[in-house]
């Protein structure tokens, strides 16, 4: 990308598709958020940056700055299994406010990013899939769209997370255009094995401490070799199918708001247990007769939050800003990870001078050209 592009993040969060791009080349004109939280995180962390609280549906064309790139990320609760999937919540129609910013500042490319089960939920007034309503929609207004879903840990990205990207562009896409072919996964250990192995280390938002106060898992305090590497393991829902303990020589399962993680060291066990739905607190559903996973340990911490940020692919100087730890969670938990979107701000760039110059479109336009570093 010969002449850098600029961008606006409508929907930024706590910054994960801002920060991604901008790591790319992309020149910062605005962040806006409703999330007074995330407003927070977002001008500590760049006081460079012109960052706005706001409802989106509250901004005129003309509170825009003009630019070249529209990032929308926009809500996914109403889409997501994790959250409450319904069709009619209203954060499934956002979109139609990015599309009416769109017609009216004409941005040069639209991207949009949002959860893998955007796919299989129909708009409840015409009952066609929200996909094609989506792509309609800005096909309405003059640009040609394009999307496709990634399973993120084949784009440096240390989870299984798939994602589901738009990219519309108001000039046609070239004859050579194809999506980047996915890499090598990436594993967890690249992110966490350092951090894990030393539990004294100072970073931002971490502040590791054992003990783990649960009605379900239990530390044992049995003796243990101190050396022995803390493995990872699901804290909350207990009643998946996936097995509780992990390991950082895979992808990490997909990081979200809802699924606490943590360590368990020593004498780790993890079995599947009938609860008693007579006599035990929080039965909901008396007549269930599901078994439960119950993990017992040493000793048990669950995550910090830095430790899910670097899951995330956040840098470690990235501070973020809260009232409570679930407000941090969240930031975290909602934000695209940072090095899927450098890879996908690297694609655009390859689009973009395909478009302007003729040159063929890669499928490795989007690899990363060092490693990410952490350090302490």
């Amino acid at each position: 990308m010969s002449i850098p592009l600029n961008f606006i993040g409508l929907f930024s969060g706590a910054g994960g598709l801002d920060l991604g791009f901008e790591n790319a080349g992309f020149h910062h004109t605005l962040s806006m958020d409703i999330d007074p939280w995330s407003v927070h995180t977002l001008s500590d962390n760049r006081p460079s940056w012109v960052v706005k609280e706001c409802d989106i549906k509250e901004v005129s064309p003309s509170d825009l700055p003009t630019s070249d790139v529209f990032l929308a990320g926009f809500p996914c609760q109403g889409f997501s299994l994790g959250g409450n999937r319904k069709e009619n919540d209203d954060r499934n129609f956002l979109f139609k406010e990015v599309v009416r910013l769109a017609k009216a500042k004409k941005p040069r490319y639209i991207v949009i990013e949002n959860v893998l089960n955007l796919r299989t939920m129909n708009e409840p007034v015409s009952s066609k899939p929200f996909v094609e309503i989506i792509a309609d929609s800005f096909q309405s207004i003059g640009y040609h769209v394009e999307h496709h879903i990634f399973k993120v840990s084949g784009y440096g990205v240390p989870q299984t997370r798939r994602r589901f990207i738009f990219i519309a562009s108001y000039d046609p896409f070239p004859v050579s255009f194809q999506w980047p072919m996915a890499e090598k996964d990436t594993v967890a250990s690249n992110f966490l094995g350092d951090i894990v192995r030393n539990n004294i280390v100072s970073l931002p938002n971490h502040s590791p401490k054992w003990g783990f106060d649960s009605q379900v898992h239990v530390e044992t305090k049995a003796p243990f070799d101190p050396n022995e590497t803390p493995v990872p393991c699901r804290l909350s829902r207990t009643g998946s199918d996936g097995h509780p303990i992990r390991s950082l020589d895979a992808p990490f399962p997909a990081v979200d708001t809802a699924t606490i993680w943590g360590w368990a060291q020593g004498n780790v066990k993890a079995e599947r247990k009938q609860k008693d739905r007579n006599n035990s607190k929080f039965v909901r559903n008396p007549n269930s007769n599901i078994t439960l996973w119950r993990i017992s340990a040493s000793r048990l911490r669950s995550f910090t939050d830095r430790e899910y940020a670097r899951l995330q692919t956040f840098p470690d100087t990235w501070v973020f800003h809260g009232g409570n730890k679930r407000h941090i969670h969240k930031q975290i938990g909602n934000a695209v990870p940072v090095e899927f979107a450098f890879r996908i701000a690297k694609f655009l760039s390859s689009l973009y001078d395909s478009q302007t110059k003729g040159e063929k479109m890669c499928r490795d336009s989007c690899k990363k050209d060092v490693q990410m570093e952490f350090s302490f």
